[in-house]
């Protein structure tokens, strides 16, 4: 407890802090994070290939039919509802207390739980476009097998060219602007918060070398790369966390 009571302090006294997340926030409302030994496993027997080959852009064009078969059956979680880590941010915003939350996740559940402020790294599963035409879709057209060739890969109703997942594949660049603002964001803050990440993501992860303030916080279940750089290292579940920060303020 008195590691939750140091980072309500903090909180308090910053006059501008970030959150920087990642797959340990979503794991929570019952996301399976793919990089884990499980998910590793399950990939390798199912689909033939680990996680990172199949959300590759180069399987995406090689095999699209195997892409989306592994998309939709993984990364897709339409029923997951935001869990207390979601709503203790969505709720620090609201107060002013919290000015961005930077998210590594695709499952759109910082703005299900009610945060404006949201810089999505790897983009979002809940938005498709057409690679021919740029028309945008929904989640719920790519999930229609109606909207789909061979009932799995989408098509374009307005031109029959493919639709994507306007998300960031492995060997894919992240977008600009959102890198731009991610990283001011991080060097205009006084105190980032990391949470439910190992740090081991990049180009994501580097982007924390921007940070220049006052304090440096980590939450997470195992160590990181960044805890000796920490003012506050709390090793528990991010939810918990600030979830029981939430009662002090």
């Amino acid at each position: 407890m008195t590691q939750i009571k140091e980072l309500a302090g903090f909180i308090q006294r910053s006059k501008n802090t970030v959150f920087f997340g990642g797959a340990g926030v979503s794991t929570e409302s019952g996301i399976p994070d793919f990089r884990s030994e499980s998910g590793l496993y399950a990939a390798q027997q199912v689909y033939g290939n680990s996680p990172e080959e199949l959300l590759s852009h180069s399987l995406f064009e090689r095999e699209p039919a195997l892409f989306f078969r592994y998309y939709k059956e993984n990364l897709i979680a339409k029923d997951a509802k935001p869990n207390a880590a979601h709503i203790a941010l969505a709720e620090l915003e609201k107060r002013g207390l919290l000015q961005a939350v930077i998210t590594q996740n695709i499952d759109g559940l910082h703005q299900a739980a009610g945060s404006k402020n949201v810089l999505e790294l790897h983009g979002s599963n809940w938005r498709q476009y057409c690679l021919a035409c740029g028309v945008r879709f929904s989640l719920e057209y790519i999930i229609d097998p109606a909207n789909c060739k061979d009932g799995i890969i989408p098509v374009c109703d307005k031109c029959g060219g493919m639709v994507r997942p306007d998300v960031v594949l492995y060997g894919e660049g992240l977008d600009d602007a959102v890198v731009i603002a991610t990283a001011r964001a991080i060097a205009d803050a006084e105190l980032l918060i990391v949470g439910g990440t190992s740090l081991a993501v990049y180009p994501a992860a580097g982007l924390l070398r921007h940070f220049a303030g006052g304090a440096l916080v980590l939450i997470n279940k195992s160590e990181t790369s960044a805890d000796r750089s920490a003012q506050l290292v709390i090793r528990e579940s991010i939810g918990a966390a600030l979830g029981e920060m939430m009662k002090l303020l």
